[in-house]
């Protein structure tokens, strides 16, 4: 047997993918490929473990590799930096083949028994399961708190009734996570994005287990960063296709109101033809004339969209992230 990279030679397709994004978890990569193994072994369908090293500084990646080089269900994508949650991710959506795919943390807060009960619900028919932390055991103020705050503003904007989008266990049909682009944070949006398709979407409640060793890499920063890219879901479900409804429609609502202030303005100055109307009126005349400038230029903005909406929907998409390269063990025939 000889370690290779992927493109050297093909390998079946498996049922299931497991993508697992690692970033300086060399205390833990063991123990999850073993329980993670097994349990799908116990699901007795053809599975591959999609492990992307997300730029780790420790020996994440050389524990990796070890693991691919005794087990060829297992595919490593090294990335050549740490792009983030969401790019790895995605690196490991790309590099997939399965028909399913489970996305899962690497620092074993995620218990991999949960996984047949994804399984269970996809066979029910559900394009997206996800998994929620019903009784969370994270710090009371600075994570239960602010994620409880931010999934209910989630949920309020983007439509989606489920209870957790901030948990990275979730399970997708391969036709479903491959329509959707990823990038910033926007993993935690995938069921928002998703029912913008049309996918079903579920919810199932998951285990919350303490982190054992390694340290987090979460923090409240990160609370901040997540509105604002929900600020964007916000945006990208309701005027994806069509910028210009938006836009357009604060453009034309400037434009009136400048026009009706200028016009106020111009029926003042024939009414009284004698009248120093600049002295008195200025304000409303440079506040006119500023919205129907601006009414112009967000017009301009929503063709601007319009056009990149275009080109979106006709160019592949470039990825939010640069691969290193990736190792799989191929079996050698004998004979």
């Amino acid at each position: 047997m000889r370690s290779i990279h992927l493109e050297d030679e093909q390998v079946g397709m498996p049922k299931y993918s497991v993508v697992v994004p690692f970033h300086n978890e060399e205390e833990n990569v063991t123990v999850l490929y073993s329980r993670v193994k097994q349990v799908m072994e116990q699901v007795g369908e053809r599975f591959e473990l999609v492990f992307v090293d997300d730029g780790s500084l420790d020996r994440t990646c050389i524990l990796l590799e070890e693991i691919a080089a005794v087990d060829s269900r297992v595919l490593v994508v090294q990335l050549r930096r740490n792009f983030g949650q969401t790019s790895a991710l995605a690196a490991g959506f790309d590099n997939a083949s399965g028909e399913f795919i489970l996305a899962m943390d690497g620092d074993l807060q995620h218990d991999p028994n949960d996984i047949p009960a994804f399984i269970g619900k996809l066979n029910e028919g559900y394009d997206v399961v996800s998994g929620w932390r019903e009784s969370r055991i994270d710090n009371l103020i600075l994570r239960r708190i602010p994620s409880r705050c931010a999934n209910w503003l989630m949920a309020r904007l983007s439509g989606v009734s489920i209870h957790d989008f901030g948990t990275t266990f979730k399970t997708y049909r391969r036709e479903v996570i491959k329509r959707i682009p990823l990038y910033g944070e926007m993993h935690r949006f995938i069921p928002a994005l998703a029912s913008w398709f049309g996918a079903s979407i579920c919810e199932i409640p998951i285990r919350n287990v303490n982190r054992v060793q390694g340290r987090s890499h979460y923090g409240i920063g990160r609370t901040f960063r997540v509105l604002f890219d929900l600020l964007t879901i916000r945006f990208l479900l309701r005027y994806m296709s069509r910028p210009m409804h938006l836009f357009g429609r604060l453009g034309m609502l400037a434009i009136l109101a400048g026009s009706i202030m200028a016009a106020i303005v111009l029926a003042i100055k024939l009414g009284n033809p004698h009248l120093a109307v600049m002295n008195i009126h200025e304000p409303v005349f440079v506040t006119g004339g500023v919205l129907i400038v601006s009414g112009i230029q967000l017009m301009a903005l929503g063709l601007l969209g319009e056009l990149q909406v275009r080109h979106y929907f006709t160019n592949e998409s470039p990825s939010s992230y640069n691969v290193k390269r990736m190792v799989r063990l191929v079996p050698v025939n004998k004979g």
